[in-house]
């Protein structure tokens, strides 16, 4: 969800007006995807890099989330959608990981649809950590490093239970993945989107969605072999 702040300095408005815009189309994307039965969406909303940012915006940056989770976790209840968060939120302020505690803990029990917040998430950390789970399940042995292949490996992931990315969308003209699922969308379709986030609307996300269905979608077979065969003539005598 890029761009926040290039939107607002286009506006001549400080930049944490582009991030409360942005917050706040979370909001009505969260809505589309579940008029459009999405059973998962996944949101970068902190990087574990953005801690770098000068502390006013970061410290914005955590009221803005508290802010949303007050106000937006009765929405997710009353539309059954389960919260789940991906990265260190441990590391999280006190109030918003609180509020993220109560809304998780208050949407744990839905099963249809997922939204899933990265926060202070970052692929690299990600995967080192496994690393250092997965070694340690070897050291004790509970695994068997002759019987390690990809599934089991993911159990070690921040994503685990959840399923890999089918489409990846980055919004305002940039195009890189920032650290973002790097080994969980090794097969997901990307979408890049010149538009700021705060006004990537319906509309943008309907027109990414329709450009993903008409990818061909091999997982390194040829495409004669993933398309259904071309049905023989019938002919009527």
């Amino acid at each position: 969800m890029d761009g926040n702040g290039r939107w607002a300095r286009e506006r001549g408005l400080p930049r944490i007006e582009g991030h409360r815009q942005g917050v706040e189309n979370v909001r009505r994307i969260v809505e589309v995807a579940r008029e459009l039965n999405l059973p998962y969406l996944t949101l970068y909303a902190f990087s574990a890099e953005n801690w770098r940012r000068p502390a006013e915006e970061v410290g914005a940056l955590m009221g803005l989330l508290e802010i949303f989770l007050e106000r937006y976790t009765r929405e997710l209840e009353q539309n059954e959608v389960r919260l789940r968060v991906i990265g260190r939120p441990d590391k999280l302020p006190e109030r918003p990981r609180a509020c993220l505690d109560r809304a998780i803990a208050r949407t744990a029990h839905f099963t249809e649809r997922t939204i899933v917040l990265a926060l202070n998430y970052g692929s690299r950390q990600e995967t080192l950590e496994a690393v250092r789970a997965y070694t340690e399940a070897v050291r004790t042995g509970r695994e068997n490093p002759a019987e390690l292949d990809w599934p089991r490996f993911a159990r070690y992931l921040y994503t685990d239970g959840l399923p890999d990315p089918d489409l990846i969308i980055r919004t305002s003209g940039e195009n890189r993945l920032s650290n973002f699922l790097l080994l969980q969308a090794a097969y997901a379709e990307m979408y890049l989107s010149p538009v700021y986030w705060p006004d990537f609307s319906r509309a943008h996300l309907v027109e990414a969605i329709e450009a993903y269905k008409l990818r061909e979608r091999r997982y390194g077979q040829t495409g004669e072999q993933v398309r259904p065969p071309t049905p023989e003539p019938v002919l009527h005598k």
